[in-house]
């Protein structure tokens, strides 16, 4: 809405909170001064939309108090806004973490801490539900990191805190500098009144006037009552120390001085609440929740902390402790510690060689005993959201214990599941270079990472790395635990998707019966891992186009899914999505399509329309709807999930190409054959770069861009391309396999439209024989092709034998299809032929 508009929405505002209020930090009770940056920073939003708080020179660590002005901008303006959210923007994985958790209060289907970024960030461009907006920013490192991020050109408000001056082209920068003097000595005398003004101008000398040393400074002379000149004594004292000691910068050593004299008191009066905060040090600058310190940790940390721990009072108390010195901050509101990272290094620097480690040892038991072991389960991934980055942050690759390296295995596997990719990549070959190093490279738990990072990059199409990983991992196993072992065997799983991808399918299959079965003597039929082998077993089978069995495996499999783990489960929804794509190749595409919009709608439902799995659904379901005879709608999806798979992923993402080739099938069924044509080259080259011109997957896009030729008249070229396929099609998956009889269908066509219908006789006559031992009579692609080889026989005068045959196809079309199905009114003009597209299965 224009700028008038908005203030007088705000005037006419009632004194209510927004009606969405999310993850504001407290206010804080002793904010002082800074009227002249509120007025300033309010005229920047109003004219610009947007605005970024930045230090005027850089402090270091910070304590300039960027953060403390936002929120209090936040808690000034809150009636002039229907939504405020904040987000904490140091880390990528965290911003999305956030904007998933404000899409219920958008009224989107999302939940827990699926990705529904992309909705969400159209929600607010739109101003649906909520136009007056605003969306805080905090310690966002730089444009590059957040861009992505920001719901650009919508009715709302940005607000960023950032250290990085350079906001040009996002934001306009407002300037916040340390306190005017007078400001510092207000905040001194408010918190205590026994602090003149020479003093306080002294004390405000000394700390550099720096707001959040100033802070910390009047809530220990509240505290503590200890004279100034006392109180500046102790501060020479300890910045004596810290320049014999320590290389921090000159700038730095007032600062963190005067958060020594505070550590000291609380060391000395609450030990427990000392190495509480020791503790946090070396989590992430973000919210630790409460939760954190609520499961008990495997082994003894220390008695002081011990006793905290197990005692929700003294825990309590000792939380409290940290706040009465301004140490921390803890919000009610969301159960979480919030710590300044000028006081974690303050904290950090006091520490000796021999305590770092053990803290750090402390965090991390206290992050792995919050670990629900379950990555696969999407009720704990808000869990396992929230630890990532205290994770990251706490250097827990490092970690001597494995209780914590298990963590990190599960963090990798969540980022995978939750379709974070780069974020658990990153993880993912951190872990696997540091314990590697430190484990050695056969080690199990070494091992159990790599597997991990080889379905990653699988998983992004980085194929050579990750079949050079896949082999080197099975051999190890083999190696250091035997061909019979179970880690081996699920090695040799990935060693099989490996294989796929360099389209031996025959072989990915003989590995997938394999591990199949030995998981099966090893394991039994309702093991976890027997059924995640036999859904790799199904799609091994996809893959060589025996869709009967591969139903028959995934319904028996879904179904010991759904009773052991219910219907959410990852592993569930996966075989479900394998069953429904079975049904749709086995011909039944009406029933087919009901169940590939359940599925559709319920990964949407539990996580949101912006995950991997939701977004790979919605590209099968514009398969369906196209089998199904429903163009207008698969056309509109098809485009959709092409979109947003390029997005998120970008153009060379194995389910990004899918998408595009699907696409490109659309846009020629729907009457724009030259759209089609470009978008089918294009992916018909990547394909190619991918996975190499001679892989079933890069022939099946070939196939599809020959018709779109013969569409455009071309009928030579798709002749060409038709017939180099057809060559590669039958020498690496055979004569019966459903790629090449549709490719032989099609070269058919090719024949037929350049005014050979002999040649396309006799290919339409070997294709219809074998269609029928494949899929049988009633099948539509075998249908198609009867419909085709009535058309050669008109052709050649053979008419009687046409419309003989042209009778019983059209009749069985319309039993299998329905009358109103583009196929069946397709065949029943007698007129054109039918194409068949390739589409090609999930690797």
């Amino acid at each position: 809405m224009p700028d008038d508009e908005r203030e007088q929405a705000g005037a006419a505002r009632s004194r209510n909170a927004p009606s969405v209020w999310g993850d504001i930090p407290p206010r804080n009770p002793n904010f002082t001064g800074r009227e002249g940056l509120l007025r300033e920073l309010r005229e920047r939003l109003i004219q610009d939309r947007g605005a970024a708080v930045v230090p005027r020179t850089l402090h270091g660590m910070g304590g300039i108090g960027k953060t403390s002005l936002a929120v209090q901008y936040v808690y000034d303006r809150m009636n002039e806004y229907d939504l405020v959210w904040w987000i904490s923007a140091e880390r990528t994985a965290r911003i999305s973490h956030s904007l998933v958790e404000l899409a219920p209060h958008l009224s989107l289907p999302s939940r827990d801490a699926s990705s529904a970024v992309g909705e969400v960030l159209q929600a607010l461009r739109t101003g649906q539900p909520y136009a007056n907006w605003l969306l805080v920013y905090d310690n966002a490192e730089s444009p590059e990191a957040i861009r992505q991020f920001l719901p650009s050109g919508g009715p709302g408000t940005v607000l960023i805190t950032s250290r990085n001056p350079q906001w040009t082209g996002i934001a306009r920068p407002l300037e916040v500098d340390v306190f005017r003097r007078e400001e510092s000595k207000l905040l001194l005398s408010a918190r205590s009144a026994e602090i003149g003004d020479e003093d306080a101008d002294r004390l405000a000398e000394a700390l550099g006037d720096l707001p959040l040393a100033i802070e910390q400074a009047a809530a220990w002379q509240a505290e503590t009552g200890m004279p100034v000149a006392e109180y500046l004594q102790l501060l020479d004292e300890k910045e004596a120390d810290l320049l014999r000691d320590t290389a921090s910068p000159q700038a730095q050593h007032s600062v963190i001085a005067a958060w020594n004299i505070s550590l000291d008191q609380l060391e000395s009066a609450s030990p427990a609440a000392y190495q509480l905060l020791q503790t946090c040090s070396f989590y992430a600058p973000e919210p630790i929740p409460r939760s954190f310190f609520g499961r008990r940790p495997r082994g003894s940390l220390s008695p002081e902390l011990d006793a905290a721990l197990e005692d929700p009072i003294r825990l309590g108390q000792a939380i409290r402790d940290i706040g009465r010195y301004s140490l921390a901050r803890f919000s009610h509101r969301s159960s979480s510690l919030m710590m300044h990272r000028l006081v974690r290094a303050a904290v950090m620097s006091r520490m000796t060689d021999g305590q770092q480690p053990r803290f750090r040892h402390y965090a991390h038991l206290l992050l792995a005993a919050s670990d629900p072991n379950d990555p696969d389960n999407t009720r704990h991934w808000e869990r396992y959201g929230s630890l990532y980055p205290h994770v990251v942050a706490s250097g827990a690759v490092q970690s001597e214990e494995s209780w914590v390296r298990n963590l990190v295995v599960n963090e990798v596997i969540y980022l995978l599941r939750w379709g974070d990719y780069e974020s658990g990549l990153e993880l993912a070959r951190t872990a696997h270079e540091t314990w590697s190093q430190s484990l050695g490279e056969d080690h199990p738990q070494t091992l159990q990472v790599a597997r991990g990072l080889g379905f990653l990059l699988f998983t992004v199409g980085r194929y050579p790395e990750a079949a050079a990983l896949n082999s080197a991992v099975l051999e190890a196993y083999r190696r250091t635990m035997g061909p019979e072992a179970q880690d081996t065997t699920d090695a040799l799983g990935n060693v099989a998707i490996d294989r796929r991808v360099q389209g031996a399918f025959g072989k990915a299959l003989e590995l997938s019966e394999s591990v199949h079965q030995q998981y099966l003597r090893l394991l039994g039929p309702d093991d976890p891992e027997t059924l995640r082998a036999a859904h790799n077993l199904a799609v091994s089978l996809r893959l060589v186009g025996d869709f009967a069995r591969a139903r028959d495996l995934d319904q028996q499999t879904w179904q010991s899914w759904t009773l052991m783990y219910g219907q959410d489960y990852v592993g569930t929804l996966l075989t479900w999505l394998g069953l429904c794509v079975d049904i749709r190749e086995l011909g039944d595409c009406s029933l087919a399509l009901t169940y590939h919009r359940e599925i559709a709608e319920r990964i949407a439902s539990l996580l949101g329309t912006d995950n991997s799995l939701a977004l790979s659904s919605f590209r099968h379901l514009a398969i369906a709807l196209r089998k199904a005879g429903e163009p207008e709608e698969a056309l509109q999806t098809a485009q959709q999930a092409h979109a947003e798979l390029v997005r998120r992923y970008g153009e060379d993402n194995p389910e990004s190409m899918s998408a595009a080739l699907e696409l490109s099938t659309q846009l020629r069924q729907q009457g724009n054959p030259a759209a089609a044509l470009s978008l089918g080259t294009e992916t018909w080259h990547r394909y190619e770069q991918t996975y190499g011109r001679r892989h079933p997957h890069a022939l099946a896009a070939a196939t599809n861009l020959a018709i779109t030729y013969r569409r455009l008249g071309n009928a030579p070229a798709a002749r060409h391309i038709g017939a180099l396929a057809l060559k590669e099609f039958t020498s690496a998956l055979g004569e019966r396999h459903p790629s090449t009889l549709a490719c032989r269908a099609n070269l058919a066509s090719d024949h037929y439209a350049l005014g050979d219908a002999a040649t396309a006789l006799d290919l339409d006559t070997e294709t219809l024989r074998r269609s029928r031992e494949v899929f049988g009579e009633h099948h539509p692609s075998a249908l198609a092709c009867a419909a085709n080889l009535a058309m050669d026989l008109r052709a050649l005068s053979r008419t009687e034998e046409a419309d003989t045959l042209h009778a019983l196809a059209l009749d069985r079309l319309g039993r299998a299809l329905g009358s109103a199905h583009p196929m069946v009114t397709h065949v029943a003009d007698r007129v054109h032929r039918t194409d068949c597209d390739i589409d090609p299965m999930p690797l």
